[in-house]
């Protein structure tokens, strides 16, 4: 069908609304932190009815591009790598619990991740830096028993890593990963009683990259990501066993 034969299809007065709105932020005109008009400017600026301007509101809302709390007006939000990823979370995880195989692809995916911020780390790692790891090191030894606050510590010890790079991108592909996993990863420390192995392995992979070895970084990450993909497998099957 040539485009001049193609219908006209009218379009919902919600999405025309939306495209203006989302025009006064792209183009500068509402900076992050401005609040949004009210609801009555936007009525009558635009002419259509509070059910319009609500779903157009609600629209940039789920795209991350305002937050929306209730008594206040809408505050336009500041767009991240962060932010942006955090748009497909719930997608993710839905994709994730229905395909075994794009679990293992993100497994992999990981791994050949973290091996690459674990040279740059070494490489860039400052005292700070290794300060910082340390600190949620001694966090993560004492959650020993508490599986939420320890995995917590564990994101917070590999996202950290990630963020040595100086570059937001990297540390939010981390951050967006982990929480993709994080159900497996609870529910691999909680059956396998490892945790003690993982200590021992941040602890390595702290030492390598204070001394900047960016080969046993690597190595000390790939070692600690291999096990612990290596023990989740294990027991994993047992339990479809018994």
């Amino acid at each position: 069908m040539s485009p001049r034969s193609e219908p006209i299809v009218r379009r919902k007065l919600s999405d025309e609304v939306f495209d203006r709105l989302e025009r006064l932020i792209t183009s500068g005109e509402l900076q992050p932190g401005d609040e949004m008009p009210s609801e009555r400017e936007l009525m009558e600026r635009f002419g259509v009815g509070r059910p319009a301007i609500r779903e157009a509101m609600q629209s940039l809302a789920n795209m991350g591009l305002v937050a929306i709390s209730h008594g206040e007006r809408a505050k336009v939000l500041e767009l991240t790598a962060k932010s942006l990823f955090r748009q497909v979370d719930l997608t993710a995880k839905i994709m994730l619990a229905k395909s075994s195989d794009t679990l293992e692809h993100l497994k992999n995916a990981r791994i050949f991740f973290e091996r690459g911020m674990a040279r740059v780390a070494a490489e860039k790692a400052s005292p700070q830096d290794i300060a910082d790891l340390r600190v949620i090191l001694e966090r993560q030894r004492a959650s020993l028993g508490q599986a939420e606050a320890f995995i917590a510590a564990d994101m917070a010890f590999h996202t950290r890593i990630a963020e040595i790079s100086g570059n937001p991108i990297f540390a939010a592909v981390s951050e967006s990963m982990l929480a993709w996993l994080k159900e497996y990863h609870t529910e691999m420390l909680i059956w396998t009683g490892k945790e003690k192995f993982t200590l021992a392995e941040h602890e390595e992979i702290i030492h390598c990259l204070a001394q900047n070895d960016a080969d046993g970084a690597e190595q000390a990450v790939l070692k600690h990501l291999e096990r612990s993909r290596a023990l989740y497998a294990l027991n994993n099957a047992r339990s479809t066993e018994e």
